[in-house]
């Protein structure tokens, strides 16, 4: 990590609160920015600005954690951690500004010739996403994994900011 002193961490909320469980990334940083945690450790909500994480990602940091739903063929609620390759993200296509997604904003790092820090996503499997009108709230499945997914952001960001592996 920094030699300079502590590790640099962001941990960015992903997601639409107007569509169901894309809102999930986002309650999570809500909950997490009301606890303490180790210095260096900065929680962000960026909602849909894909722009502002792109450029974030393109600061000092040691590492960022990405929150967000994602659908993994898993059952609502089921939380896992993935670590992408940011040398397999092609750098085609634009991203919506209405939308985002983990994938969509490492394409705009390429594109603006950056590079990101090591990269975790946290991810919760959605039940729903909303139809084309929309709704404010999380799904219960989603909403029963809010708590182990801001347990398992402060795990992984522990280990991070103490050096320990992380695989």
């Amino acid at each position: 990590m920094s030699a300079a002193g502590p590790a640099r961490v962001l941990v960015a909320g992903i997601g639409n609160v107007f569509l169901g469980d894309d809102g999930f990334g986002v309650e999570v940083v809500a909950r997490l920015a009301q606890r303490t945690l180790p210095e260096g450790v900065e929680v962000a909500d960026f909602g849909i600005r894909g722009f502002d994480l792109a450029y974030a990602l393109m600061e000092p940091y040691d590492v960022a954690v990405l929150v967000d739903a994602l659908s993994q063929k898993g059952r609502p609620g089921e939380l896992f951690v993935l670590e992408p390759d940011f040398d397999q993200v092609d750098d085609h296509g634009v991203a919506d500004g209405h939308s985002m997604d983990p994938v969509a904003v490492l394409r705009l790092v390429k594109q603006f010739g950056g590079r990101p820090p090591r990269l975790f996503v946290v991810g919760c499997e959605p039940a729903s996403l909303g139809d084309e009108e929309g709704y404010i709230g999380l799904s219960e499945p989603v909403q029963e994994a809010l708590d182990g997914a801001v347990a398992l952001v402060e795990e992984l960001v522990q280990r991070v900011c103490s050096g320990a592996e992380v695989a």
